[in-house]
């Protein structure tokens, strides 16, 4: 303990200098335990977070920030290291089974993931990381602990907060565990900065897990502009997919889970068809992502569901897939509908307005940030199907609004890039590393 202790002292000692030297961190520990950058978007447990880790480590790393990726290994033989971009390492650690685990039975190999960040470190000098910055509460307390072992400042993300999910829930949807809400308490506790996607998310960091006010900074999370732009257009990339030139395409993207709410489409089209049969010959809803969380209690729902409706010939089901593919699938649609209960910023709508398409989406969230309403979109408040089916049926009425709307959309997006992302999250270290120095002199006299 003792070796600890002086270690400790080295390194806040040294600390000060070094890091006025270095205003920003040269090097970050980045903690990403449930979901590896490496696993496709729209699978089990992967969505915006990993896109988001993955484009910021990269934008960070072209700023000479460079990042290490701690994740748990998923599938057996993989390497321990990966190079995932110049300066960004993506580091497997082994922590309980490969297969098999849901996010769920996770917290219960926090103890083995930490042991391997731990043994990972210990082949380094002193002071080898400069920050640590974890994604979502599992990484939290990884990040927690390794910060303090290593006398390092903590700046974490939550992504999504238990009460506020608890808090809208989706019909038949489970709530998340009291372990969770104790959890994310201690963390916005422990961490020098917390870092917030929206306004709002901060004000629910205060509001319900009394966050200090002083530590939480907000940063929009970005989209990648050379992926996601209109291209050579909606015409182009309906003759790439298959599709019908002509037909109004509403277009769910995301995992498919009671939290992201794709049965609310469904009945929204169900409800227009009853409305306008004469349409039902002109639409196609394509449906693409894969089961995750809750969702995968029922595999077949949304199926039966479309079946029920008596709409399963205007349904089309589509495993997920990559980002080039995802932005072609953007670009045909005719408007993005995201009806979620609950979304800390709903990336997926940045990326198909970056794309060139409008989106309604519910009014919850991030999304009233990132969706412009009225003019990139259109924002819904509650999930009554009616209400989605008014809009799809302006959508169908007027097909000027989809190219009209989508070049306001487009414009719009370009304000969200990562470089502005990365920068803002570099100023948070930065902010960061002063508070923990200036904390670790009053603790030191």
């Amino acid at each position: 303990m003792s070796q600890y202790v002086s270690r400790f002292q080295r390194r806040s000692q040294a600390a000060p200098h070094r890091l006025r030297l270095h205003r920003r961190p040269r090097r970050v520990a980045m903690l990403s335990v449930h979901t590896s950058p490496l696993h496709q978007p729209g699978t089990g447990d992967a969505g915006g977070m990993n896109v988001y880790i993955v484009e910021l480590a990269q934008r960070l790393a072209a700023i000479n920030i460079e990042v290490e990726i701690f994740t748990r290994a998923t599938t057996g033989g993989l390497p321990p290291t990966v190079e995932m971009a110049p300066g960004v390492l993506v580091r497997h650690i082994d922590a309980g089974p490969y297969e098999g685990l849901n996010k769920e039975d996770l917290p219960a190999q926090l103890c083995a993931f930490t042991h391997g960040v731990m043994q990972a470190w210990a082949g380094h000098r002193p002071g080898y990381y400069d920050l640590v910055h974890s994604h979502y509460w599992l990484s939290g307390h990884v990040g927690w602990l390794a910060a303090q072992r290593w006398g390092t400042p903590l700046v974490h993300a939550m992504h999504t907060m238990a009460k506020v999910k608890n808090a809208n829930l989706a019909d038949g949807d489970t709530p998340e565990p009291a372990a969770r809400v104790i959890g994310e308490t201690q963390i916005v506790a422990a961490a020098d900065r917390l870092i917030a996607n929206t306004a709002e998310e901060r004000e629910e960091l205060v509001r319900h897990y009394a966050a200090d006010p002083a530590k939480v900074a907000v940063v929009h999370p970005g989209v990648n502009l050379e992926r996601f732009r209109p291209a050579d257009g909606r015409a182009a990339a309906r003759a790439r997919l298959g599709l019908p030139q002509d037909a109004l395409i509403p277009l769910f993207a995301g995992r498919i889970q009671p939290l992201k709410a794709p049965d609310i489409l469904l009945r929204a089209v169900a409800v227009l068809l009853d409305q306008r049969p004469d349409l039902r010959s002109r639409i196609l809803v394509p449906v693409v992502g894969g089961l995750s969380g809750s969702g995968l209690a029922k595999p077949e729902g949304l199926q039966k569901l479309a079946s029920r409706l008596g709409i399963a010939d205007v349904v089309r089901f589509h495993p997920p897939v990559g980002q080039e593919q995802l932005a072609d699938w953007f670009r045909a649609a005719s408007v993005l509908v995201m009806p979620s209960y609950s979304e800390s910023f709903g990336l997926v709508a940045i990326e198909a307005q970056a794309a060139g398409t409008p989106v309604l989406a519910a009014a919850v969230g991030g999304l009233p940030v990132a969706v412009a309403d009225e003019r990139t979109g259109f924002l819904v408040r509650g999930h009554d199907p009616a209400a989605y089916a008014r809009v799809l049926r302006d959508f169908a009425d007027n097909p000027a609004l989809t190219p009209s709307m989508g070049e306001a959309a487009a414009r719009h997006a370009q304000s969200f890039g990562w470089d502005t992302a990365a920068a803002a999250t570099a100023d948070v270290y930065a902010a960061a590393a002063q508070s923990y120095r200036r904390h670790v002199r009053s603790h030191h006299g």
